[in-house]
């Protein structure tokens, strides 16, 4: 997948675009390290999480209106709309449920239990990602009043986002969810929706995030949902049109003692990421961790136990009971992440109070090689395969490190050396000690050996003309 440094999306995919550099057009082409197929063969490295940041401004919002009586896990979809300069929030809190929740210290001894509970989808919009406003739409009436920011009633854990692909207008914004069995509806703008479709086919349970998106290299849409055999299984459907779909099939589980509970996902690069939700049925407690696809029918967990959004230690913080990560990421100008997700300081299964919060990483810093032994450098070598000899730039963490890279053939003869990249560096170009070495590389398969001295290496990519 071809994508810019200069003017990426604010959309979770990476989408083809061209850097001006000079006159001359160039396309970047990006790798992930943490995608299996690119790497051949490692010495002392190991493939670590990347490291987020918690926002200082969380928690961004919380339950404060009357229809928002608890955010549970929120299942919020955040977007930046290029069109409209403004970021957006659908989110799905319980609008029905218990209302009066006991003093904090008493939640452990006062047991839960919901009422008669529905849950609607909301609305939220931002100028800059952290100061959210929720407008008064006019749209559904709550309690005989229409002065909210409510878009739907009934809908359980709506997946919603701006289908690009889509050239109907009127289908523009997609929504899958759950109402009385898996459905979906389409709308022209995210808020005005038309009636809702049955997807019978389906055949999930679906009580959990739904999450769609569009796949190129299949031609297809996926719908991921939730499937039950005793434990929550995340469940697998596809479709050509977004009405017919095929029945959804297990495509991940962990154990019943760490479930895996809800898993958006959503392109990057030349894979497909997501975002697995483990509640972890020894302490009632959700977490947040990565898993990757070639091509969203196999997934692979990243370090499976090892939260990608880490849990508060300290009891009674916003997150320190749950958190649901977002549908997709917001990928800023500068490359940074931005993973908005629900944030809870309560148990699953307990009281507790909801909120949207922000956490992020560095440019491509999902996952990374690092030395398994920080006392001895660590190399990480591609397959073999004919790269493009034009620039080769790294992204990668080397402060008081270094990455360098060779070009080897299939013997280990080395071809070409770069000088050593030091510093945290995004789209950092490696200069080459002999340039004239790599003449004719690109035609020949050969692969590249990254030499890792107290550093992690996140993704390299070429420009090509």
């Amino acid at each position: 997948m071809l994508r810019s440094r200069l003017t990426r999306s604010f959309a979770s995919a990476a989408i083809l675009s061209l850097f001006l550099l000079s006159g001359v057009a160039l396309a970047e082409e990006t790798f992930l390290l943490l995608d299996s197929r690119v790497v051949g063969e490692t010495t002392n490295a190991h493939l670590a999480l990347g490291t987020v940041t918690k926002h200082l401004a969380n928690p961004l919002f919380a339950e404060d209106k009357p229809w928002e009586v608890r955010f549970d896990n929120l299942y919020a979809n955040v977007i930046y709309d290029n069109e409209e300069k403004l970021f957006k929030c659908w989110y799905s809190p319980f609008i029905a449920d218990l209302k009066t929740k006991p003093p904090m210290e008493d939640w452990d001894s006062v047991r839960y239990r919901p009422g008669k509970r529905e849950m609607g989808v909301c609305y939220a919009i931002s100028e800059d990602g952290l100061k959210w406003e929720k407008p008064e739409l006019g749209l559904v009436e709550f309690e005989g009043s229409t002065k909210n920011n409510l878009v739907l009633r009934g809908a359980h854990g709506a997946g919603v986002f701006k289908d690009l692909h889509e050239r109907n207008p009127a289908r523009r914004y997609k929504m899958f969810y759950k109402g009385s069995r898996m459905s979906v509806r389409f709308s022209a703008d995210g808020l005005n929706w038309g009636e809702y479709v049955l997807c019978d086919a389906i055949n999930a349970r679906g009580d959990t995030h739904n999450n769609a998106f569009w796949v190129p290299e299949r031609g297809v849409y996926v719908g991921i949902t939730r499937l039950f055999d005793g434990q929550r299984l995340v469940g697998r459907t596809e479709s050509r049109d977004f009405l017919t779909w095929t029945p959804a099939v297990e495509v991940l589980r962990g154990d019943k003692s760490n479930q895996t509970y809800a898993m958006p996902a959503f392109r990057c690069a030349n894979v497909y990421l997501a975002l697995v939700m483990v509640l972890r049925r020894s302490d009632d407690r959700v977490h947040c961790e990565l898993a990757w696809s070639p091509d969203t029918l196999t997934w692979h967990r990243i370090e499976p136990g090892t939260p990608l959004i880490p849990l508060a230690e300290t009891r009674g913080a916003y997150d320190w009971g749950c958190a649901y990560a977002a549908a997709s990421p917001v990928v800023m100008p500068d490359g940074r992440i931005r993973l908005y997700y629900g944030a809870s300081n309560g148990r699953h299964t307990s009281w507790r109070d909801g909120f949207l919060a922000l956490a992020t990483l560095r440019p491509d810093g999902w996952a990374g090689y690092q030395p398994q032994d920080p006392a001895a450098p660590a190399t990480v070598c591609t397959v073999a395969k004919a790269w493009p000899a034009d620039a080769l730039r790294i992204t990668a963490d080397a402060e008081g490190g270094s990455v360098t890279v060779s070009v080897v053939d299939s013997d280990g003869k080395t071809l070409a050396r770069g000088q050593p990249v030091h510093g945290n560096v995004t789209g950092a170009a490696v200069t080459w000690e002999d340039p004239s070495t790599l003449a004719g590389i690109g035609k020949t398969p050969v692969r590249l050996k990254f030499e890792l001295t107290q550093a992690r290496l996140y993704s390299f990519s070429f420009q090509c003309r």
